[in-house]
């Protein structure tokens, strides 16, 4: 069996996902990889073009007719969640009244935005690696970066307003719950168990031969250098990804509070199938 597997071209994943692109391990079922950023992705599942793709828990709350989160391959953790940038000081009061540019409507950055200040409407939809330069630029008040942005801004002359991470782990007490591998329900029991023991062994492959994944990392994220590349997977992958575990507790909360702000529809599917 053949599944269609959408990833991006971010460091977190390709590190994830560099022993099942490269045929290091091997089951029962095989994969054809589609690279594209999170925001793609969404959009791809919500038509249905995707056996498996990572997603942001945002578009999640949109897909949980159609898809289940996997055990393996999220990108949950503390110390990783979006900022709020800007090129000099804004009250916090003052945002609902700002233009920010958002890294697509349907990421969990822009939900977390939306959770931590209602009244913020004006926004605008642009590419994550634009935003930095757009703030810089005066196109916009403020910028929702992330990704390597938390690593980059200041080198745009920004200044972090707000760090949504530490927000949120200071309302819950929670890890941020950042993005999942979902795959269809339809494939049922056994193959989504196989798929999940193939992730994992993936994960697993990575951790123990970092060097070889260097080069197919460094080829998809073509403008960042060594350091950020390791500061980002060191930072969005780590035993979540190996098994999401507890980190079930941080997704249902995110989802049951976007539910109760109507920010997502209401489901009673569960996480997995």
């Amino acid at each position: 069996m053949k599944l269609s597997l959408g990833y991006s071209p971010c460091p977190n994943d390709t590190f994830i996902f560099y022993a099942l692109a490269h045929k290091k391990v091997k089951g029962n079922v095989e994969f054809s990889e589609i690279l594209k950023d999170v925001e793609t992705l969404n959009q791809m599942a919500f038509r249905k073009e995707l056996d498996i793709t990572k997603a942001s828990f945002h578009a999640f709350g949109y897909l949980r007719d159609d898809y289940c989160l996997l055990h393996s391959g999220s990108a949950l953790g503390r110390g990783c969640g979006p900022l709020i940038v800007a090129k000099k000081p804004i009250r916090i009061a003052d945002l609902g009244y700002k233009k920010i540019a958002i890294p697509g409507k349907m990421t969990t950055a822009a939900l977390l935005l939306q959770l931590f200040e209602p009244k913020i409407k004006n926004v605008v939809d642009m590419p994550f690696d634009r935003i930095m330069n757009a703030v810089s630029l005066g196109i916009v008040d403020a910028g929702l970066i992330i990704h390597e942005g938390r690593f980059t801004y200041q080198g745009y002359n920004l200044v972090k307003l707000v760090d949504l991470g530490e927000w949120w782990e200071e309302e819950t007490g929670l890890p941020i719950p950042l993005g999942g591998i979902f795959a269809k329900r339809e494939l049922g029991g056994d193959v989504l168990q196989e798929i999940d023991r193939l992730i994992k062994k993936s994960v697993e492959y990575a951790f123990a031969n970092r060097a070889l994944t260097r080069d197919y990392i460094r080829n998809n994220a073509q403008e960042l250098d060594d350091e950020v590349i390791d500061k980002h997977i060191q930072l969005y992958v780590n035993d979540y990804s190996l098994e999401i575990g507890k980190g079930t507790v941080a997704v249902d909360v995110l989802l049951k509070r976007a539910e109760e702000l109507n920010l997502i529809p209401h489901s009673g599917k569960p996480l997995f199938i």
